[in-house]
């Protein structure tokens, strides 16, 4: 068995045109409204609106296409979210290798992104196929991986 076991899926990334016109076909058709606590994410260059029919738990990341993205590169794909125990257990197994990174570098526990809310690694298959591992208990991030490992984690904003 691995020491490291993915988490629940969180929200998949979807590019869109134009997010509002987005945002109400998803509401009007599959009843996904937007996720307050994730509101802050929009006001970012380039930032996702969170559409969710579950409070959160699950849903799609609207990414506005055209005009490049001041927060980060669109990248399609699916986010998982894991509790702390696992988030620093995925960190620390890193070193053994076997992950990618986006673009096929291998991923590390330095290559840790603070969005404020979350901490995330982006990872990608070895087909190419990306990948996001969330995890939202950030003060036992901070505490348990980013304070004793001395990460300085990649910011957008």
């Amino acid at each position: 068995m691995p020491a490291f076991k993915i988490g629940s899926l969180n929200h998949v990334h979807v590019a869109v045109p134009d997010r509002p016109a987005a945002a109400r076909w998803y509401s009007d058709n599959l009843g996904l409204e937007p996720v307050e606590a994730y509101e802050a994410w929009t006001q970012v260059s380039g930032g996702p609106l969170h559409l969710s029919a579950d409070g959160g738990h699950s849903g799609v990341a609207l990414f506005e296409i055209g005009g490049g993205h001041g927060a980060t590169t669109l990248e399609m794909g699916a986010a998982f979210s894991v509790d702390a125990e696992q988030f620093v257990r995925f960190a620390r197994g890193l070193e053994a290798g076997g992950i990618q990174a986006v673009g096929g570098d291998k991923l590390t526990k330095d290559d840790v992104v603070d969005f404020d809310l979350c901490y995330a690694y982006g990872f990608q298959d070895p087909w190419g196929n990306r990948f996001e591992l969330n995890c939202f208990e950030t003060e036992s991030v901070k505490c348990d991986l980013i304070a004793p490992e001395g990460i300085s984690p990649v910011r957008y904003w």
